[in-house]
């Protein structure tokens, strides 16, 4: 069976839950990737009020829509980040609160568990044909970091800074894991440049800090990988029992020097002068390909789910060929070896 083909609803956010169903249906996607924030899921909502959670399901449904996960990136970051104003435009009010760092981050870790909790009631309410399909309950999102200030080593960086920068993500989200557990969800963390983890090296130290415990694995999304020259392929390899979700996402890099690196040189999305940008699907420098072969090694069976960002294209122009090119894209794993049968009388 082929595996369902989603969109990821953070970007669409200023469209309202039943017209983006509505939307996506005609654009070609079997579901949503539900993002808390907008109107698509409501983490309160969905624990307060008793009927909210059957009617989301209710519009999906009528749309012939699934859902696979859903996702708080937003209030994840602010669990170990180093809180700014930068944080309030992004924040639920009542998390950001009177914008005290500390009190911040606690409303965040607490959200997030509750986040926990309004997943296990969602998918608890899904249809029988969702169950069937659904392998996990999955939260993606962010976690946030207080050591990304430091991936560029100036001044030095001191003796265990970088340890204890671990050892506090650690502290800050085994509690919220705790509760992951407690209702069996898994949070899967879109590594990512500002994260705690945003490369091999750096996943690998995180689910270390955690002492491998298997609520936390990883959104896989390679195009936060592709201009970092990371390899994003022997991410799902070695990741292979952590890929609790994948993210379909493009990005373009120069073949040639350009007036800014992979820094970005302050310049904003879309500018000319950048040497990578993200892209509609197919239209970057990510090898699929090989994406779907590795998670054919690895028999990853759920979502494909779109996270549509290209700044110079109509993005439901975009949204629509990326179906298309995931559909086309995808393919089940053999399941005979093509030369034996050539014995066959």
């Amino acid at each position: 069976m082929a595996r369902p083909v989603t969109l990821f609803t953070g970007q669409w956010a200023d469209i309202s839950f039943e017209a983006l169903c509505k939307k996506a249906r005609a654009f070609g996607y079997d579901g949503l990737e539900l993002a808390c924030w907008g109107d698509h899921f409501d983490v309160n909502k969905a624990l307060d009020q008793r009927a909210y959670v059957k009617k989301k399901w209710d519009t999906l449904t009528r749309y012939g829509l699934e859902c696979f996960a859903i996702s708080n990136h937003l209030v994840g970051q602010a669990v170990c980040d180093n809180i700014d104003q930068r944080h309030k435009f992004i924040l639920p009010a009542h998390v950001w609160g009177n914008g005290d760092p500390e009190g911040v981050r606690q409303r965040a870790a607490e959200e997030m568990k509750r986040t926990a909790q309004a997943a296990r009631r969602f998918f608890d309410a899904a249809p029988a044909a969702v169950k069937k399909r659904l392998n996990r309950a999955v939260v993606n999102g962010f976690t946030g970091s207080s050591i990304w200030h430091l991936v560029y080593s100036f001044p030095p960086v001191l003796p265990r800074q970088i340890e204890n920068g671990f050892s506090d993500f650690a502290n800050q989200w085994n509690p919220i894991l705790d509760v992951f557990d407690q209702y069996d969800v898994v949070f899967a963390l879109e590594a990512h440049p500002t994260e705690i983890a945003f490369d091999l090296a750096s996943a690998k130290m995180a689910v270390d800090a955690l002492g491998g415990r298997k609520a936390f694995g990883f959104n896989f999304d390679p195009s936060h990988f592709v201009y970092q020259s990371v390899d994003y392929v022997q991410f799902i390899r070695e990741f292979h029992d952590r890929i609790y979700h994948v993210h379909m996402k493009d990005a373009w890099v120069s073949p040639t020097p350009r007036r800014s690196g992979v820094f970005g040189g302050h310049l904003p999305f879309g500018h000319s002068e950048r040497c990578w940008e993200f892209r509609s699907l197919g239209r970057g420098s990510v090898n699929f390909e090989q994406i779907i072969r590795a998670l054919n090694e690895i028999q990853y069976q759920g979502p494909l789910s779109v996270e549509w960002e290209d700044q110079n294209m109509d993005r439901e122009y975009g949204a629509i060929e990326s179906a298309a090119f995931v559909k086309r894209l995808d393919f089940a794993p053999s399941s005979i070896v093509f030369d034996a049968q050539f014995h066959q009388k």
